[in-house]
């Protein structure tokens, strides 16, 4: 790989299909402006906006320097070579599944990259590199392609401090690493040309973080954690659309980053498909509500449960926040997490294979992201036909953070006696030693809260687990009683629960739980109209009883009366 200097007076510069054409001043150039942040990009603007007179780097091989100074017979040019990575690094290198996060064995540590040496006292205004872009295979995990990205953010990194600003140019058909180069800093855009003028110490920061996932930025064992710098505006996001079956989550998740200690703006995005009686308790929990319209997934079936999740790209539009950090509403959080509000776009716990995991991730808002997160909707393809998959298409260069940060209630079916007994101790903790925990499965406001109901469903066995259920359980008696209201249970999901008891009892499933009582006030307790669940289950399978709505109340809650000696009889069975 080789990088050139160039310096040119006086000159225009436009870059079209791979090669670079020069013309004088009078020539114009059809750079258009992004439209993020335009308005601060102005007062850096020269009188031309398409005017080079400084030193510039650019992206051509070593044989190309007699080239360029034939074009430009003023200018000085001079070639620097970067090694290309050693053939044993890959993507997977980098981005491995698993990592010894606890260090028991051994200290992750990531490969190393050939570092550019570039010659001193020589200082340009413009890094340029020209891309691969091979859309034939994975190119946004290609490391070559992430390699030179790296060294031409080093080059210009080096010059932190200088009074003249150095931009970055990038010639390739693909987009570039949206986190590394953010979007908000991109001065100009015309075709295969990208150009960038980037904050040098945000890229040098950036810099000094592990080259992939391979290690973590701050190690789990750190005794001191980093944290936000006073002036940067923060929050914690969440997002609830189509239904209302969340808001008890959302509640009991703002409280618990409440009781771990947070001040932090709670901001929450809805639709209009949540009602002014659910939006109330967000509000009364804390929640700032902004309201949003959904984004459709196009490749999403009608009425599927992931057609609406690109919403979640509504994030990048809350450029009032300088960084939030995005939660799932099916978590808790059991200690402060604030010190992420630190770390850069995106961080996030590792997934599987390459991937990271989005129910808690670091996000720097951008309209500028937003607009190319849109820009793509048709092309890019979701491993997950979710919202996940598609971001981590884009969003390829992450960090990662310790998975204790957002532990997934989850048992692998491989798990050994052992791993199982070490995940129960974590649930359990008291204090707590998880930083989030993440409940998958059946949700534990869908439960009763006598057990895990995720016991009584086969295919939901591996979320199942009652002590991670009572800490949740645990969190919302702190809450007040004005909140708890909202966790109540409709009627069509008692006769649920019903349902699958009665499946585990004909299964004589060996754990036992569908012969527990159920104590559960809630099971007792209706604020709709029709209170009789029982009913249901006379033509259950009929008709989707497990609809995700949850109307308000049509009246206030009360307890539900057992009408006849068969219905008092099926209540008891429970």
């Amino acid at each position: 790989m080789a990088v050139q200097t160039v310096k040119v007076k006086d000159k225009i510069i436009g870059i079209n299909a791979g090669r670079m054409n020069v013309s004088g001043t009078s020539t114009q150039t059809s750079l258009q402006h992004s439209s993020d942040d335009t308005s601060k990009r102005r007062s850096h603007r020269t009188k031309d906006s398409n005017e080079v007179e400084k030193p510039i780097t650019l992206p051509c091989l070593e044989r190309k320097i007699k080239h360029w100074q034939q074009i430009l017979p003023s200018a000085e040019a001079k070639a620097l070579n970067v090694k290309h990575a050693d053939s044993s690094i890959t993507w997977e290198t980098l981005y491995p599944e698993w990592i010894d996060e606890e260090e028991e064995s051994e200290v992750p540590v990531c490969p190393s990259l050939p570092v550019p040496k570039f010659p001193k006292h020589t200082k340009p205004d413009i890094v340029a590199v020209k891309l691969p872009c091979n859309r034939s295979r994975e190119w946004m995990r290609d490391v070559a392609r992430l390699h030179l990205q790296l060294s031409a953010a080093k080059i210009a990194a080096n010059f932190l401090g200088s009074q003249q600003p150095v931009h970055v140019l990038f010639v390739t058909e693909c987009f570039p690493i949206p986190n590394l180069f953010m979007c908000k800093e991109r001065v100009m855009r015309n075709g295969n040309t990208w150009l960038y003028k980037p904050e040098l110490r945000t890229l040098k920061e950036k810099l000094q973080l592990p080259v992939g996932s391979c290690e973590l930025p701050v190690p789990l064992k750190a005794k001191e954690r980093p944290q936000p710098e006073p002036s940067q505006r923060v929050a914690y996001v969440t997002i609830l659309h189509s239904a209302n079956m969340y808001v008890c989550g959302a509640i009991t998740a703002a409280q618990s980053i409440r009781q771990a200690g947070s001040t932090r703006d709670l901001v929450i995005l809805v639709d209009d498909s949540i009602s002014e009686y659910h939006r109330g308790g967000l509000e009364a929990a804390g929640w700032k509500i902004r309201t949003i319209q959904r984004i459709r997934n196009p490749k999403a079936e009608r009425d599927a449960y992931n057609e609406w999740n690109y919403s979640k790209f509504r994030l990048w539009q809350l450029t009032d926040y300088d960084k939030i950090i995005f939660i799932d509403a099916d978590l808790l959080v059991l200690r402060d997490i604030d010190f992420l509000f630190s770390m850069p776009e995106i961080s996030a716990i590792g997934n599987n294979a390459t991937l990271f995991n989005s129910g808690v991730m670091v996000v720097e808002p951008s309209n500028c992201t937003f607009e190319l997160l849109m820009e793509h909707i048709n092309e890019i393809q979701s491993y997950n036909g979710g919202d996940q998959g598609y971001l981590n298409e884009i969003f390829t260069w992450w960090h990662r953070i310790p998975k204790h940060m957002n532990f997934l209630k989850h048992f692998w079916v491989g798990d050994e006696e052992e791993k199982k007994q070490m995940k129960t101790r974590l649930f359990g903790a008291d204090p707590p030693i998880l930083y989030v925990l993440h409940y998958l499965g059946n949700k534990p406001w869908l439960c009763f809260r006598d057990y895990d109901c995720n016991w009584n469903n086969e295919i939901l066995l591996e979320f199942a687990s009652d002590v991670a259920h009572t800490r949740w359980w645990k969190v919302h008696d702190a809450m007040p009683r004005g909140l708890q209201k909202f966790c109540l249970l409709r009627t069509k999901q008692k006769a649920a629960l019903e349902w699958d008891r009665r499946q585990a009892e004909k299964a004589n499933f060996k754990d036992g739980h569908w012969k527990r009582k159920i104590k559960d006030p809630r099971l007792k307790t209706c604020f709709e109209e029709d209170c009789h669940w029982k009913s249901m289950l006379l033509h259950w399978g009929e008709t989707n009883w497990t609809d995700s709505g949850s109307p308000p109340p049509k009246h206030k809650a009360h307890k539900a009366e057992s009408k006849t000696k068969a219905s008092k009889k099926a209540l008891h069975s429970l």
